[in-house]
């Protein structure tokens, strides 16, 4: 049962969980207030009249002490205090006109004058049955001793009580009532621009990225809410442009050595006489291997995108720098210099660490003279990988746009050296993931690029 109420509201309106929730607390808060109020003002009044029963007790027991005591004893204004001086037999030795006649009415034992103790008694023989406090002082003498005793009637406080609750109990409710008017209200019009935004949102299509929310000029929640997902919308929006970029750029790259391949299988299905394959092989061969490198690419490119957790640990980055290199000098008929390769420890992939020290000796042997030197240190708690081939270099103006996907400069970067314009690019992805930074320098003839790591104390 709990559970289907707790699932029932919590399918409510915001706006009504809202002035639900001040509803209950306002009543509450009111109720209690009521409740302390009457509490309050029952003992203060009763207070009052304890006061003056043991005041009007005292002042007759001193009568008594005077050696003034007479049978009958003046009631008061009203003729509502009743007054009886009982001696130690239990006889009514005097006692108030209204109460004349009357048997003893009080047996509780009386107290000295300096500590009264009033009580509360019922059924006194004086109008309509009633609670009364009533008060019992010691007098007399030693061989005489009498109490007197005074009560005084509730029936004014009762009342009294009785209309502030009748009061209360219509307060109350209407207090309640128009908070709850005054919530529903309210909490409308705070959440009136919540559903403005939220209207403004719904119209926002992936295809119209473009468009922003109204941003109150007020430095408040909202405001500051609003402010967030214009953010968040151009930060998609740069994201959904980057995906369609690369998508498109992905079909265009993956288009020629498809053509390619379509083209010369078409004709030796078409002329199986004429086909020599032994010609055809290595070109057919070299069309599928620039394909098989773009899609691998192009998969690990998606997988960056995705930001997969990484296999971190501690790696020995020099003894990945040594299995690329020898790797590299198996494919390229270069020198490869690594001599200047030192120890370096890093937290990071190990897997997708050796694809930087691959893509960037690629890209060197590509591009390369005759030469590509290799060098890796640690300095000031940063590990440091150069690799710096002799080649036409990269102009200092396309020094960052080489990062780019699909880039490649006009001569240098040309498609025929096999590159697909994404090895730098899957470098820097995979450095910017390990914390890293790279960047390009002049190494006078050639270029060199600098990748650069956050070391761990070996």
């Amino acid at each position: 049962m709990r559970v289907r109420v707790l699932a029932w509201w919590a399918h409510r309106s915001l706006r009504l969980r809202l002035t639900a929730a001040a509803v209950v607390m306002t009543a509450a808060a009111l109720a209690g207030a009521a409740v302390l109020l009457v509490a309050w003002l029952h003992s203060s009044l009763i207070d009052g009249l304890d006061q003056t029963a043991v005041q009007r007790a005292q002042v007759i027991a001193a009568g008594v002490d005077g050696g003034r005591l007479t049978a009958t004893l003046p009631a008061s204004a009203s003729g509502e205090t009743a007054v009886q001086i009982i001696d130690a037999k239990g006889s009514v030795r005097s006692s108030s006109t209204n109460v004349d006649g009357e048997p003893a009415l009080f047996t509780f034992p009386g107290t000295s004058s300096d500590t009264p103790r009033a009580r509360t008694v019922h059924n006194l023989p004086l109008g309509e049955d009633g609670t009364w406090r009533a008060v019992g002082i010691t007098a007399g003498t030693r061989g005489d001793p009498v109490t007197v005793y005074v009560a005084v009637p509730t029936s004014d406080v009762d009342h009294s009580l009785g209309q502030l609750v009748l009061g209360l109990t219509i307060v109350v409710p209407a207090a309640v009532a128009a908070t709850t008017g005054v919530v529903w209200l309210l909490t409308g019009r705070a959440l009136r621009p919540v559903e403005a935004m939220r209207a403004q949102t719904a119209e926002i299509s992936a295809s119209d990225l473009g468009r922003r929310l109204d941003v109150s000029p007020a430095d408040d929640a909202l405001g500051r809410l609003a402010r967030t997902l214009n953010d968040l919308l151009a930060r998609l929006e740069t994201a959904t442009g980057r995906q369609r970029r690369f998508v498109a750029d992905a079909a265009h790259e993956l288009r020629s050595p498809l053509s390619g391949l379509h083209a010369q299988l078409e004709v030796a299905v078409r002329h199986p006489g004429s086909a020599d394959w032994a010609t055809r092989a290595p070109a057919l061969l070299e069309e599928s291997e620039r394909l098989s490198r773009l899609v691998d690419d192009l998969v690990r490119l998606a997988r960056l995108d995705a930001r997969p957790r990484l296999r971190k640990r501690l790696v020995d980055l020099d003894e990945i720098v040594f299995g690329e290199v020898r790797r590299a000098r198996r494919h390229a008929p270069l020198v490869i210099d690594q001599h200047g390769v030192g120890a370096a420890r890093v937290h990071g992939d190990a897997e997708i660490l050796a694809r930087v020290v691959r893509n960037l000796l690629d890209n060197a042997t590509r591009y390369a003279a005759g030469r590509i030197d290799v060098r890796l240190g640690v300095l000031d708690g940063t590990a440091e990988l150069v690799v710096a081939d002799d080649g036409p270099g990269i102009p200092a103006a396309d020094r960052e746009r080489v990062f780019d996907r699909f880039t490649r400069l006009d001569d240098a970067r040309a498609r025929d050296t096999g590159g697909s314009g994404l090895g730098l690019a899957i470098v820097r992805d995979i450095v910017t993931a390990h914390h890293g930074s790279t960047r390009i320098e002049d190494n006078a003839p050639g270029a060199r690029v600098v990748v650069r790591l956050p070391a761990t104390e070996p």
